[in-house]
C-alpha cells in the first residue's frame, strides 16, 4: 500500500447496484448522496454529460467532508446515460415515457456510458474517465413492454433497463464490461487508482463474499 492511512472510500451515488458491484468486489464504502440536479447540465456528447454529473457529484460530497488524521478518504462520483438514436438518455420521465423508449429500443442496439471520478481528499488529486458498453436489446413484446414498466424498475434507472434485474432477461447482449452498464465499472475503478498511485486491493476489506476471511493484499 502506498500510504501508511487506511483507505476510506465514499461512493457519492444513492444507487444501491453501485454499492453492490462493490460490496461484491469485496470494497464496503461509505455512501453519501450527492443531491446534484442533472436537469443543469446541458450538452450534445453523452461521454460529457455523464462525465461532468461523475464530476458534479463527487465535488459536492467532497464539500460536505472534513480529512481525518486516521484515514485517507477517496470520493467516487458517477453517472450513466444511455445513447440511443442520436439522443442522450437517462432516468425517464413517467411510465409513458419509458414505454416510448422501449417500444424504439426493442430489436436495436444502444451505448451505455458511465462517468467516473476519483478525488483524493489528500492533496486534492483526481482521476476521471468515461466506461462504454454497446448493449443489444431484444424485440420484445407490448405485453412484455407493459409488465416491464408496470413494475416501475426501468423509471429509476438510465436507459429505462438494467442487466441486473428484472430488464436482464431483455438484453440479448453487450460489448464490454457488463460493471458499466449496472454503473460503475471496476476494471476502470481499478486504473483510476492506479493514477492514484494506489491500489484497488487496498481497499479490499477482511471479509469477502461468502464470509470468506482475507488479508488485504496492497
Amino acid at each position: 500500500m502506498s500510504d501508511a492511512l487506511p483507505l476510506r472510500l465514499v461512493l457519492a451515488s444513492a444507487s444501491p447496484a453501485r454499492r453492490k458491484t462493490l460490496q461484491a468486489a469485496g470494497i464496503e464504502p461509505e455512501v453519501l448522496v450527492s443531491g446534484v440536479d442533472e436537469s443543469l447540465v446541458v450538452t450534445e456528447r453523452a461521454e460529457d454529460l455523464c462525465l461532468e454529473l461523475a464530476r458534479l457529484k463527487a465535488q459536492a460530497v467532497l464539500t460536505r467532508l472534513r480529512p481525518t488524521d486516521d484515514q485517507r478518504t477517496l470520493v467516487l462520483g458517477c453517472d450513466s446515460v444511455l445513447a440511443f438514436d442520436g439522443e442522450i438518455l437517462g432516468k425517464p420521465e413517467d411510465a409513458g415515457d419509458a414505454t416510448r423508449r422501449w417500444e424504439r429500443m426493442r430489436g436495436r442496439s444502444g451505448v451505455l456510458h458511465s462517468g467516473h471520478c476519483l478525488v483524493d481528499m489528500v492533496g486534492g488529486r483526481r482521476a476521471e474517465a468515461v466506461a462504454s458498453t454497446v448493449v443489444h436489446f431484444a424485440d420484445i413484446s407490448d405485453h412484455e413492454i407493459a409488465t416491464y414498466v408496470g413494475t416501475g424498475e426501468p423509471l429509476a434507472v438510465a436507459g429505462a433497463f438494467t442487466i441486473d434485474g428484472l430488464g436482464g432477461a431483455f438484453v440479448e447482449g453487450i460489448e464490454g464490461d457488463p460493471g458499466t452498464v449496472i454503473g460503475l465499472s471496476l476494471p476502470l475503478l481499478r486504473r483510476l487508482l492506479a493514477d492514484l498511485d494506489l491500489q484497488i486491493t487496498d481497499l479490499w476489506t477482511k471479509v469477502a463474499p461468502g464470509n470468506q476471511l482475507i488479508e488485504p493484499l496492497g
